[in-house]
């Protein structure tokens, strides 16, 4: 076989890497009963009205889904007060950056990001082909003032993470609209929201509140967190109709299945799971931070459902450590922080489980 021809823009994208499942890492260490703290994901479950909505269009997936959407596009539009124009689901909010850099960016275009942040952000721009603009965090913040002064005449996208991934700050309503007097109209701002709805600041801001405000600002959320069906692949973004009308052009037909198309719309519905998903991670966090101050082990207040421990070492020894526990958490090593460990709120016996080995690790 002759060399693939490969562009160099593609060779330089190092994978995604994932947090480790618990079947891997049961099958590695020959444990049993292991939990896993290191993917943001739902510790309750999913929704119970979204499983018994799936169970009752599971008969007909021999069909193609709703290509376009409409009954979830219709659920949210009322959910959010938009119009449903302004909506576009995706398998997954990540589907949605990728559509939105290959729909916007060409070689040579700029595009500005947090760092560190969510990692797809700068895989699917350089994928287009576009160059990468970096500007470190500053406090764990992700640094406004930074990312203005990193803007020229190249520069098409910018991407927030808000509250940020990985260390659950966030930026404030103020900031924020300083922030967008300084940005070109034609420079599209991303606003990912996948934690939103575990914020407890009121001042922090939210991307649809400036849908009307005359720029391109796109907001994506997502159904893998608050309503635990990170399985089904589920998103959407919000954006205005120019943006939509161009995203529509490529986005594949049936993107979005039929199982989450009805589990989505059912989950909207349940407002019970939502609040006893919020209140456990609230709760949990604060049990979590007494219990961190009592063994005097430093760590980070969060409006996501995840937190940063500095470790005090090297955090990849604590990560392989806890995984020979049957613990799964995410170091922070590959993310520039080599002494950090970013860890998911449990379930309260989860939580003590982990807090017992981290302290046995100590």
């Amino acid at each position: 076989m002759r060399r693939l021809k490969v562009p160099e823009y593609i060779l330089s994208i190092k994978p995604y890497v994932p947090g480790k499942p618990i079947e891997e890492l049961e099958r590695e260490y020959g444990i049993s009963g292991s939990i896993k703290m290191a993917s943001n994901e739902n510790p309750i479950g999913p929704s119970p009205l979204a499983v018994k909505a799936i169970r009752g269009v599971i008969s007909g997936i021999n069909r193609y889904p709703d290509g376009r959407g409409h009954d979830l596009i219709m659920s949210l539009s009322e959910y959010l007060g938009v119009l449903p124009g302004k909506i576009i689901l995706g398998n997954g909010s990540d589907e949605i950056i990728g559509l939105l850099t290959r729909a916007f960016l060409m070689p040579g275009d700029e595009v500005v990001i947090p760092d560190p942040s969510f990692l797809m952000y700068g895989i699917m721009a350089k994928s287009a082909g576009a160059r990468l603009l970096r500007v470190p965090l500053k406090s764990l913040s992700i640094d406004l003032d930074g990312i203005a002064e990193k803007i020229s005449e190249r520069t098409r996208m910018i991407f927030i993470c808000n509250p940020n991934n990985p260390t659950g700050t966030i930026l404030s309503k103020s900031d924020f609209e300083r922030f967008l007097q300084k940005v070109p109209q034609d420079v599209i701002i991303v606003v990912d929201e996948a934690y939103i709805e575990f914020v407890r600041d009121d001042n922090c801001f939210r991307g649809i509140d400036y849908l009307d405000s005359g720029r391109p600002v796109v907001t994506l959320r997502t159904f893998s967190k608050i309503y635990g069906l990170a399985g089904l692949r589920i998103g959407y973004g919000v954006m205005p109709e120019e943006i939509t009308g161009i995203l529509n052009r490529i986005r594949p037909p049936f993107n979005a299945s039929s199982l989450a198309q009805a589990g989505a719309i059912a989950a909207l519905r349940d407002e019970a799971f939502f609040r006893k998903t919020v209140s456990l991670i609230h709760n949990g966090l604060d049990y979590m931070y007494d219990s961190l101050n009592r063994m005097g082990i430093r760590h980070f207040t969060t409006q996501a459902n995840f937190f940063l421990i500095d470790v005090g070492e090297k955090a990849d020894d604590v990560f392989e450590n806890l995984l020979k526990k049957g613990i799964i958490i995410r170091s922070m090593t590959s993310y520039g922080y080599p002494e950090y460990i970013r860890v998911t709120v449990g379930l309260p016996k989860e939580n003590v489980r982990f807090l017992k080995a981290l302290e046995k690790v100590f």
